[in-house]
């Protein structure tokens, strides 16, 4: 046979391929704005001074598109050895572990080191929330792509930094993403989609100032247990400057899901936003206390402005009332210094339909576990009510097996919610690292994700400043 009709036969596989790829991208292009350039081949991941367990947490598992060496750029230090030992005891554990080979710089210009060399093609940044706005936009500019642990920016008057970075990115072809955990917590999966029901939730109302139409609470605890180990904070965790205030970086996750479920799939705009009201408050924490999260004798200079006598105060409380496209919504956040035994974070949620209410609690009568409640106040007779309900979670097994209706007192039930839909905190991280690499083998994210991004910290940075006018 001639080499020459098979040459032919080559060039035109490859070109009708090419075609293919090109038509693709332009009909997402043409369905989806929000487009960037898919990755070609293996993602190769970079962990630029990873501070924060969550950095570790993202490597909990393995991904088949991610190559297994990972690179990290760091300054020396305890944070760097924290980070590369969770990585060490993932590789090790004896049931299903990791296989990631870490290749580690941490001279004093890593920052640089990563810029100029770009061994990989994807960033992953978890730490110090004062550099991370500025690491995120130099990221862009050198056409890496990034995912990011929240909070992306932690000052209002880092907020137009961010801004420039998306646009930066999306005029480079590179995704800029935020890791938002809570979306794969399956109460509020199913919060959500409860209030998708119109028979069942009716319409969210507008709510009021003094009720809400959507409420999120979240209560955090500086001592914890991550990944079996009890957890060494940095000290700088408690440096507002360095950390953020608790009302620009936990309550970034509440604002997330208030946009996530009131208006899902709407490209909101900062115009939607009013904030009505804010405020901040402190955690105080005596030397001992922070002795045994930091392992640190004394406070660092830099934490002594916010020493009173020999009482640490760090704002790391707060709350924003808010308005969304005149949805008036609540979001507060509030850190102990530990939970009882056996007690982790709790998060408390409200949606308020004119049918009924969606309510999460995580309660000691919950066993402080999060479980939803349906309760009606609607005007349908109560057996019209539960006869709606009960065909709206039987639709919902289809797409959630094992889920049941329970009901515990008249107007008011209790989704029952199978163990294996509750993996737990950590594990949302390769939940969320999943949905990112899934985006990048495609080159396309939902249109509204990236707006939706910029509202969010619009209205964090936003509360913030108006919590900063108070007294």
């Amino acid at each position: 046979m001639s080499k020459l009709p098979i040459a032919a036969a080559v060039a035109i596989i490859f070109m009708l391929a090419s075609c293919s790829q090109t038509q693709k991208q332009e009909a997402a292009t043409k369905d989806n704005p929000a487009m960037f350039t898919p990755i070609e081949g293996n993602v190769r991941l970079m962990n630029l001074d990873p501070g924060h367990f969550h950095a570790a947490l993202v490597q909990k598992t393995m991904y088949a598109m991610v190559d297994p060496v990972l690179y990290v750029f760091a300054p020396g230090g305890p944070e760097v050895e924290s980070y590369l030992s969770s990585i060490n005891d993932y590789n090790t554990r004896p049931g299903d572990p990791t296989s990631w080979k870490e290749q580690v710089y941490t001279g004093a210009d890593y920052l640089e080191k990563m810029l100029s060399e770009k061994p990989g093609n994807v960033m992953v940044v978890s730490g110090n929330n004062a550099k991370k706005t500025e690491y995120i936009l130099k990221a862009v500019q050198a056409g890496i792509y990034v995912l990011a642990d929240k909070p992306m920016v932690i000052s209002p008057g880092k907020f137009p930094m961010l801004e420039e970075a998306f646009a930066t990115a999306a005029g480079k072809g590179v995704l800029l993403y935020d890791i938002m955990t809570e979306r794969y917590e399956i109460t509020t999966v199913l919060q959500k989609e409860l209030s998708q029901i119109p028979e069942v939730f009716g319409e969210l109302q507008s709510g009021s100032p003094e009720d809400p139409a959507v409420t999120k609470e979240s209560v955090h605890h500086f001592s914890k247990i991550v990944s079996g180990k009890p957890l060494i904070r940095p000290p700088w965790f408690f440096d507002v400057d360095q950390q953020g205030e608790g009302i620009v970086d936990v309550t970034t996750h509440l604002v997330d899901l208030v946009q996530w479920e009131a208006f899902p799939g709407v490209a909101l705009e900062k115009e939607d936003v009013e904030i009505l009201s804010a405020k901040r408050w402190t955690t105080n924490l005596t030397p001992a206390m922070f002795r045994k999260v930091t392992g640190l004798g004394s406070y660092p200079a830099y934490l002594l402005k916010d020493v009173e006598g020999d009482t640490l105060k760090v704002y790391s409380n707060g709350e924003i009332n808010y308005t969304l496209k005149g949805v008036h919504a609540r979001v507060s956040v509030t850190w102990n210094f530990e939970a009882p035994e056996g007690v982790g974070d709790t998060h408390y949620s409200v949606m308020r339909g004119s049918q009924c209410n969606l309510v999460i609690r995580q309660g000691e009568a919950q066993g402080y576990q999060p479980a939803l409640y349906i309760e009606t106040d609607g005007e349908d007779p109560p057996e019209e009510f539960e006869e709606k309900l009960t065909k709206g979670v039987s639709d919902l097994v289809l797409k959630y097996p094992g889920i049941a209706l329970e009901k515990i007192a008249e107007g008011s039930w209790q989704l029952l919610i199978p163990e294996s839909y509750k993996v737990g905190h950590e594990a949302h991280f390769g939940q969320v690292t999943r949905k990112f690499l899934g985006y990048l083998s495609t080159g396309t994210i939902p249109e509204w994700e990236i707006p939706d991004m910029i509202v969010k910290y619009y209205t964090t940075t936003e509360g913030m400043k108006k919590a900063m006018e108070q007294p």
